[in-house]
């Protein structure tokens, strides 16, 4: 692979849990022209009042390193993890999706929903809205079967990994 091939990562950033983190960070990707795919943002640790936000976003590898620089130089920041190089990891996203549909694309829609374990979670006489968890790449292709039988709405968590193996995200207080 080329240095200058574009590439998807997940990082992962530990950061205090304050009002204004998530926008500092926000600002760091827009001002420099940086695109995020996917944004996920939870407190994880109350003692120490920390969030983990899970960003996923494109670019070579130079660019992913620029953008790991600044995000260290954050006043807020206590580590980043590069999910997608650092080692193995798990990413999940969740999708709420509502079709409508009668006859035969209802229960077109329900064969498709069962091969991809998408639950139903609300169902009326002419729709049901579906939640369906897995990779991106899955929730893509559900959503991309269900465009023609009456897809209505679609609500995507963002994506949310973490790193195989015993090691964690840590703050560097401890």
């Amino acid at each position: 692979m080329s240095d200058q091939t574009e590439r998807k990562h997940t990082i992962a950033v530990l950061v205090d849990n304050e009002p204004g983190v998530l926008a500092r960070v926000i600002g760091l990707f827009s001002g420099r022209g940086y695109n995020i795919e996917s944004l996920t943002v939870a407190p994880v640790d109350t003692d120490d009042n920390l969030s983990r936000i899970n960003i996923v976003t494109s670019g070579t590898p130079m660019i992913i390193e620029q953008i790991k620089a600044q995000l260290s130089r954050l006043v807020p920041v206590h580590q980043i993890k590069d999910l997608t190089v650092d080692g193995p990891s798990v990413e999940r996203e969740l999708a709420l999706v509502k079709v409508k549909g009668k006859g035969e694309k209802r229960v077109e829609s329900l064969r498709i929903a069962d091969i991809f374990r998408a639950q139903v979670i609300d169902s009326s006489n002419d729709s049901f809205v579906f939640e369906v968890v897995g990779s991106t790449d899955k929730l893509n292709a559900f959503i991309d079967l269900m465009k023609p039988l009456g897809l209505v709405d679609v609500s995507r968590t963002g994506v949310v990994a973490i790193a195989r193996g015993a090691k964690g995200i840590r703050s560097k207080k401890k």
